[in-house]
């Protein structure tokens, strides 16, 4: 067996376990209020309470049904299903870039590279539940960036113009859904298609920039048209004026913009002290220290390697302050310790020290005592690696124990509240069961808003704080 098949075994490792406490997942937060909307209406129920009252986010509303339709199970399933797609897509993506770009590496290192990134950015979370097991956070945070790095794929695949012509419809379909699905997410994508547009201009030549600036600017197109239809939506203006956001003004206000630049100053201040992301940089390097041309040679450094890193760090900071601003008018100080905001772009960073890693992989090689010290090289990269993955299995286990206490209690008081409505109660007590700093009925002694939303679950008129699970 290849070893980097064997040094795939700890992030997949992780990712199976992490997948096997999905079975421990309840209900909680936006889920109450979803359930019973399903139930009762059904997929154009949920579709209408998207898209006309909670936020015009109407794609999420198609997936939420996809997966709220099955009920508690669905719930379950819906992390390793994801991770399924995430790992599918960066394993995808990684070997076809790859094959592109005529390079060569040992089998097996395409889905370790992938199997890295999707461990980092799915349990490297401040809150791997929000992130990885909460559906809601998930289609509107977790999901829309890597679906947008799926629409690449297409393009790698693409020979003939038949090929690209089906390259750009399923780009024009992905962008629509990702217009409507997330305004953090749209503001990542249409900055980063804008780079690349740029970009085109000194780093490709011939026919290949023109297809390169066609494909950016019918994504932007795409997701342009999306943004509109999420922005016109009656859900998004009830929500910017729920939220005191309503007025156009209030985004680019003096505070606003102030405000958005504080908190993404502590998020970058967060995420670039977190040490897990080395993982990612440590995958990129074991393959840049692998590749091979066919023909054995050592592939050259990209051009102007400075100004390429350059470019993507500023891309990077514009991308996240720019999605932060959108988020504060709703969120205001929030948007700090609202950390699944903060997956639509940490993707992109993850992306990027990947690609950072690879081309300092690339640079070793250039060292003249690299040949000397090759395998040493490549073994301290693949120890990062393990270490990275490592590191995240303790919290990750700790989550799972609370997940377990929380399902154990959630299904006693389930079955106690169903008993007592089978013998004609109206009014009963709930005793709140949180976790990960999701919001639960009376949380802080408060009579929070998912109350209303548990006593319609389990068909009731009210629901009263109780002190402690029955």
């Amino acid at each position: 067996m290849p070893w980097a098949y064997l040094l795939s075994v700890f992030p997949l490792g992780l990712l199976a376990v992490a997948c096997y406490f999905a079975r421990w997942v309840r209900p909680s937060g936006d889920e109450w209020c979803f359930l019973p909307v399903i139930r009762e209406h059904g997929f154009s129920g949920m579709v209408t309470k998207f898209y006309v009252n909670d936020n015009g986010r109407v794609m999420n509303g198609v997936l939420v049904w996809l997966c709220g339709r099955f009920g508690v199970p669905g719930q379950q399933w819906f992390a390793p299903l994801s991770a399924v797609f995430i790992l599918g897509i960066l394993w995808t993506v990684t070997a076809l870039t790859l094959r592109r770009a005529a390079l060569v590496v040992p089998r097996g290192i395409p889905l370790c590279v992938a199997s890295m990134m999707a461990v980092v950015f799915l349990l490297g979370s401040p809150n791997t539940y929000k992130t990885f097991y909460w559906p809601a956070a998930s289609v509107s945070h977790t999901l829309p960036p890597v679906l947008a790095c799926a629409a690449v794929i297409p393009f790698l695949l693409a020979r003939q113009r038949r090929g690209t012509a089906v390259a750009f419809g399923i780009a024009v379909v992905i962008g629509l859904c990702i217009g409507t699905m997330s305004e953090q997410t749209t503001i990542v994508v249409l900055v980063v298609l804008v780079a690349a547009l740029m970009m085109s201009f000194w780093s490709v030549g011939g026919l290949r920039c023109r297809g390169l600036r066609a494909g950016c600017a019918v994504g932007v197109a795409a997701t342009v048209a999306g943004a509109l239809i999420l922005v016109t939506s009656p859900g998004s203006r009830h929500r910017r004026g729920r939220f005191g956001a309503a007025k156009d003004s209030s985004l680019l206000a003096p505070d606003s913009l102030a405000g958005a630049a504080r908190g993404f100053a502590h998020i970058v201040i967060d995420t670039f002290s977190s040490w897990h992301y080395l993982g990612a940089v440590a995958a990129g390097v074991l393959l840049g220290l692998v590749m091979r041309r066919p023909d054995g040679a050592v592939p050259g450094p990209p051009r102007r390697p400075v100004l390429l890193a350059c470019a993507a760090a500023v891309t990077f900071l514009i991308a996240g302050y720019l999605a932060t601003l959108v988020a504060y008018p709703v969120f205001h100080a929030g948007v700090v310790g609202s950390t699944r905001l903060w997956n639509d772009f940490l993707f992109l960073y993850i992306v990027l020290v990947t690609a950072l890693g690879t081309f300092l992989g690339l640079a070793l090689q250039e060292v003249r005592l690299y040949r000397l010290h090759a395998r040493v090289l490549q073994w301290v990269a693949a120890a990062a690696c393990a270490a990275a993955c490592t590191g995240l299995a303790p919290p990750l286990v700790h989550l799972g124990n609370q997940m377990r206490v929380r399902a154990n209690a959630w299904e006693r008081q389930d079955a106690w509240l169903r008993a007592r409505v089978a013998q004609g109660a109206v009014v009963l007590p709930y005793a709140p069961t949180p976790i990960a700093k999701m919001t639960e009925p009376f949380g802080h002694g408060k009579r929070s808003w998912p109350s209303a939303c548990v006593a319609r679950y389990y068909h009731l008129e009210r629901v009263n704080p109780a002190p402690q699970v029955r």
